[in-house]
């Protein structure tokens, strides 16, 4: 599992960086409609999830656990949603995307064609909330990864 040429997920962050570990990374991708879109990135090289170990595994999930977490105290989604595609970049990545009922999409994944306009005003007050939530995303991952090094 090493960097694969042009993989723009080994080349770059992905997004804007919220938390790096050694094994992973979250950043928060910039999806127009959905303020809260995060993307947990496996950092080496690997397609599929059964590319990794079982503990290696464990350790991911974990990350997308922590992270839809924090969407949920902090944001109070009415749905978080997880996905792994990976078909247009096959780097190993968990899509966790917090989901309203005012989003342009729902109740269809953020994929399909839009259910209806754009909700401004609600995008921006979620926006507002994105600090507080990127500080408890990064002390909550950080503390969890000094657990599992220790």
């Amino acid at each position: 599992m090493t960097a694969a040429p042009a993989c723009p997920l080994c080349d770059a962050d992905g997004g804007t960086l919220i938390w790096r570990g050694a094994h992973l990374r979250v950043i928060r991708a910039d999806e127009a409609g959905f303020p809260a879109f995060y993307r947990v990135i496996w950092n080496a090289h690997a397609a599929e999830f059964s590319d990794l170990t079982p503990s290696q595994r464990q350790h991911c999930m974990e990350a997308v656990a922590l992270v839809e977490q924090a969407l949920r105290e902090q944001l109070a989604p009415a749905k978080v949603n997880l996905a792994s595609l990976g078909n247009v970049v096959p780097h190993l990545h968990w899509h966790v995307i917090a989901r309203y009922e005012w989003d342009s999409h729902f109740p269809a994944p953020v994929w399909a064609p839009p259910q209806r306009a754009c909700d401004g005003a609600h995008e921006a007050a979620v926006a507002a909330h994105l600090p507080a939530l990127h500080g408890l995303m990064r002390e909550r991952l950080q503390q969890w990864a000094g657990q599992a090094a220790g």
